[in-house]
C-alpha cells in the first residue's frame, strides 16, 4: 500500500473547491437567513467542513465496531448540542474555525488508517471536535423562539449525516476496505486545505 502522504497528495486537487463551501455558516456576508427547522436541517449539508466531519464520524464508528456504532455518533451529537448552547449563551471557545478544520483532518486520518482506540477515547475525541461544530452553529442562532427550531433541525441533519457515514462504512466493509482508506485520505486532505485557508 502507498504511503499515506502520497495518497493524500493525489486527492488534494479534488478538494480545491471546498473553501468556498466550508464557510457556509449563516451570519457571513450575503446570507439572507430564516431561522427555522428547515434551514437548520439544510445548514450542515451546505458546508463541506461539517458534512465531511459528520460522515467521517459514522464511517469511523463502523470501523471501531460494536457499541461504537451508536455511542460515537451519540457522543458527537450530545457534545455538539452542548457547544451550540454555549455559543448561543455567549460563551467563548477560541479557535473555532481552526478546531473545525482540525476535526476534518483528524477524523479523515482516523478513517484512512482505520485507527482502533478504546471506546471512551473515541467518544472523548469525537465529543471534543463536536464542541467546535456545535459552537459554530450556536453562536449564529439569534435569541428567538425560531432559534430552537433551527437547533433541532441541525441536530437531526447531523444524525442523518452520521447515518450516511454508518451506511457507507458498512457497505465499504463488505466490499473493499481500500474504499474507506481512500475516502479518509480525501477527507484528511480537505482538512489540511481548510487549515491552510
Amino acid at each position: 500500500m502507498k504511503p499515506l502522504h502520497r495518497t493524500l497528495a493525489r486527492f488534494a486537487p479534488l478538494v480545491a473547491l471546498f473553501p468556498s463551501l466550508a464557510l457556509a455558516h449563516p451570519g457571513h456576508p450575503g446570507h439572507d437567513f430564516t431561522w427555522d427547522f428547515n434551514t437548520g436541517f439544510a445548514h450542515p449539508w451546505s458546508g463541506a467542513d461539517h458534512l465531511l466531519a459528520m460522515i467521517a464520524v459514522g464511517i469511523w464508528a463502523v470501523q471501531l465496531g460494536g457499541r461504537s456504532r451508536w455511542l460515537i455518533p451519540a457522543a458527537f451529537i450530545a457534545m455538539m448540542s452542548i457547544g451550540a448552547v454555549l455559543g448561543r449563551a455567549g460563551g467563548a471557545i477560541p479557535g473555532i474555525e481552526q478546531g473545525i478544520a482540525a476535526s476534518v483532518f483528524a477524523l479523515g486520518l482516523l478513517v484512512a488508517t482505520a485507527r482502533r482506540v478504546p471506546l471512551w477515547v473515541g467518544m472523548t475525541l469525537t465529543g471534543f471536535f463536536a464542541l467546535f461544530h456545535g459552537y459554530a452553529h450556536g453562536v449564529e442562532i439569534p435569541s428567538t423562539a425560531a432559534g430552537f427550531s433551527y437547533g433541532i433541525g441541525f441536530v437531526c441533519a447531523t444524525a442523518s449525516l452520521h447515518a450516511i457515514g454508518l451506511g457507507l462504512g458498512t457497505l465499504a466493509g463488505k466490499t473493499s476496505r481500500r474504499i474507506t482508506a481512500v475516502a479518509g485520505c480525501a477527507i484528511a486532505a480537505a482538512g489540511l486545505l481548510l487549515l491552510a485557508t
